[in-house]
C-alpha cells in the first residue's frame, strides 16, 4: 500500500494540475520567433522545474512522482498503479485504433492532434512498440501515419500497421517480413469458402443488389456497399437484400465444402458421422 499512499499525498498536497499545465504548454509551445513569445516559455519552463523540483524533494523516488505529476491526472495514475501492481511489469506494446480514438472527424477534422502526436512520439522514444489496428486499407493509413509521425519513426521497426480488420500486417524494417497477408495462414477449406462466397457476391446476386451494390475492393473481403445514399431508404433495402443473399451463399458454399471433403475421404476413416458437417461449419 506504500505506493498508493505515497500518490494519495501527491495528488493531495500538490498542485498538480498547474503542474501539467505547464509541461503541456512547454512540450506542446509551437516554433516562433517573437522575442515576448519565447520569453513567455522560458517564464513557464522555469515555474515548472520549480515544481517538479518540490515534488522530487518530497518523495522517495521523487523523479519518478514528479513525472507521472506532469504527466497524468489522479485518474489515469491510480489506474496505472492498478494494472501495473495486478501483472507487475510495465506495458510491453501500445494498440489502438484509427478514427474516433488516434483522430475524429467531428473534433480534430480528421487530423491527429499535435498533443496526441507528441505523446506517441515520447512512446516511441522510451521503446515501447506502436500497433495501429484499423479497418482501412493499407495505403490509406500508412499515408497519414507517415504524415503525421513522420518517415523515421513509421520506418523505424517499431511501428506496425494491422489493417483492413486483421488481413495483413505491415512492420516496415523487418526485410521479408514487412508485410504479411495473415489471412494466408488460414486453412485451405477456410479460404475456399471465402474464395467462392466473393466470386459469388455480385455474380449471382439478385438484379436489386447486382445494380446497387459494389464489391469493396479489399482483396480479401467480402462486403457489399450500397451505392445509394448514406441513410437512405434506397441503401437500407439494398444492405437488407445484399445481407440475406450473402447468407444464402455463405452456406451454400459451406455445404459445397464439406460435400467435397467427405467424398475425397476414405470411407474407412469415420467420415460417414452425421455431426461432421455440422462440426466443421
Amino acid at each position: 500500500m506504500e505506493r498508493y499512499d505515497l500518490l494519495y499525498r501527491l495528488y493531495d498536497e500538490f498542485d498538480v494540475e498547474t503542474l501539467r499545465e505547464y509541461q503541456s504548454f512547454v512540450d506542446l509551445f509551437p516554433p516562433a520567433d517573437s522575442r515576448v513569445a519565447l520569453d513567455h516559455w522560458e517564464e513557464v519552463s522555469d515555474e515548472l522545474d520549480r515544481l517538479k523540483r518540490q515534488v522530487r524533494e518530497s518523495f522517495p523516488s521523487g523523479e519518478t512522482f514528479a513525472e507521472v505529476a506532469s504527466r497524468a491526472d489522479r485518474e489515469t495514475a491510480f489506474t496505472a498503479l492498478d494494472l501495473y501492481t495486478r501483472y507487475d511489469r510495465s506495458i510491453n506494446a501500445l494498440v489502438l485504433d484509427v478514427d474516433e480514438t488516434l483522430r475524429s472527424a467531428g473534433q480534430t477534422d480528421n487530423e491527429i492532434p499535435r498533443e496526441t502526436l507528441h505523446i506517441l512520439t515520447e512512446i516511441h522514444e522510451s521503446g515501447v512498440p506502436i500497433i495501429i489496428c484499423t479497418g482501412q486499407t493499407l495505403e490509406n493509413v500508412k499515408g497519414f501515419m507517415i504524415q503525421g509521425l513522420g518517415n523515421e519513426l513509421v520506418h523505424s521497426g517499431d511501428l506496425s500497421i494491422v489493417y483492413e480488420a486483421g488481413n495483413g500486417v505491415f512492420t516496415p524494417g523487418h526485410g521479408s517480413q514487412t508485410k504479411r497477408l495473415l489471412y494466408q495462414d488460414l486453412g485451405g477449406d477456410v479460404r475456399s469458402v471465402f474464395e467462392t462466397v466473393r466470386t459469388r457476391a455480385l455474380s449471382a446476386a439478385p438484379d436489386n443488389v447486382r445494380r446497387g451494390c459494389h464489391l469493396q475492393g479489399n482483396e480479401f473481403n467480402v462486403t457489399l456497399k450500397p451505392n445509394f445514399e448514406t441513410g437512405s431508404e434506397d441503401a437500407e433495402t439494398v444492405i437488407d437484400d445484399g445481407l440475406v443473399h450473402l447468407i444464402d451463399v455463405l452456406g451454400a458454399a459451406v455445404v459445397e465444402q464439406v460435400a467435397g471433403d467427405i467424398e475425397g475421404d476414405d470411407p474407412t476413416d469415420g467420415s460417414d458421422d452425421p455431426t461432421r458437417g455440422a462440426a466443421w461449419a
